[in-house]
């Protein structure tokens, strides 16, 4: 597997995190990479700094968003703007290192969320 620096997908990173409620969301602690030569079925993923890794190496939370160059880059535009949104969203308010899982007693990342973010972005854009 290869991973290189995705400027385009940093700058979408950027966007987002400025246009719609992420507020909490500290864009130049998300690293963005294009992966090829996976087998996952994913488009993207997001990758935590767990708090013990964060405590050793003495740096704050960062997360690493992984977009798979063979499913994620023959979207659509809006259809990767949707990809990123979803991956923002697992990203804790508490900017921890932690992941907010798809499902849980707080949280749920589904479509219509997206959706619904996805349309406030198209309006503000």
């Amino acid at each position: 597997m290869n991973w290189i620096p995705a400027p385009d997908i940093t700058r979408k990173i950027h966007a987002l995190v400025k246009n719609l409620d992420f507020v909490y969301v500290d864009a130049k602690r998300v690293i963005c990479f294009r992966s090829s030569g996976s087998v996952s079925r994913a488009r993207a993923r997001i990758w935590s700094l767990p708090r013990i890794w964060q405590l050793a190496l003495k740096i704050e939370a960062h997360y690493v968003i992984e977009v798979l160059a063979e499913r994620f880059d023959d979207l659509s535009d809006d259809d990767q703007t949707r990809v990123l949104i979803h991956e923002l969203m697992h990203i804790p308010k508490t900017f921890s290192g932690s992941l907010v899982p798809h499902h849980g007693r707080f949280h749920s990342i589904n479509h219509r969320t997206v959706e619904t973010l996805f349309r406030q972005y198209q309006q503000k854009k």
